[in-house]
C-alpha cells in the first residue's frame, strides 16, 4: 500500500497484534514509510519528563488508565477539531496475552463518527499490512467479532503473546 491508497482523514487507525515494542518499531516504519502524521496513544509511565516532550512532539499521547478522565470523548473531541487526525491505538491494550480487545478504539471512532483502518503487524514478513477499513455499525458485538476476525492467523514477534 502507498500513502495515495489510505483513506481520507480522519480516522482511527487500530495496529495489532502487539506482542513486543518490536511490534511498534515494525509500525512506526510503516507509517514513516507512508508519510502518515499520527496521533497514539501510550500508557503515562513512557511519559518521563525529557523523554516525554520527544514522545509528545511523535505524536504520543500520554494516557493514565489507573483513572477515569473521560479519555474517549476527549479523543473524538480532538478527532472533531483537528480532521486531519490519524489516532492510531493498540486494540489489545498491552503488550501480553489477551483473551478480549479493549474496545475505546471503537468507540472513539463511533462518537467521532470515522471509520476504523484495520492495520497488522505481520512480524513474519516484516510488514505493516492495511487490512481495510471498518465503519462501526453500533452492535458492538458483532463488530468486535468482524473486526477480530480479520486478524485471525497474524502473529507479532512474540507469537505466544497473540
Amino acid at each position: 500500500m502507498e500513502a495515495d491508497d489510505l483513506p481520507p482523514t480522519p480516522y482511527v487507525f487500530i495496529g495489532a497484534p502487539h506482542t513486543s515494542n518490536w511490534d511498534f518499531m515494525l509500525l512506526i516504519a510503516g507509517v514513516l514509510h507512508l508519510r502518515m502524521d499520527i496521533r497514539w496513544m501510550g500508557k503515562h509511565t513512557l511519559f518521563p519528563p525529557l523523554v516525554g516532550a520527544v514522545m509528545r512532539w511523535a505524536g504520543g499521547i500520554p494516557v493514565n488508565r489507573t483513572k477515569a478522565h473521560s479519555m474517549i470523548s476527549r479523543m473524538a473531541d480532538l478527532i472533531r477539531e483537528e480532521p486531519e487526525t490519524i489516532l492510531c491505538i493498540s486494540p489489545e491494550g498491552t503488550r501480553s496475552k489477551v483473551k478480549v480487545w479493549k474496545t475505546g478504539f471503537y468507540h472513539i471512532a463511533r462518537q467521532a463518527e470515522v471509520p476504523i483502518l484495520l492495520a497488522a503487524i505481520d512480524a513474519e514478513c516484516k510488514k505493516l499490512r492495511m487490512l481495510g477499513e471498518f465503519k462501526p455499525g453500533g452492535d458492538l458485538d458483532s463488530d468486535m467479532q468482524s473486526i477480530q476476525a480479520a486478524y485471525e492467523g497474524l502473529k507479532g514477534i512474540r507469537p505466544q503473546n497473540t
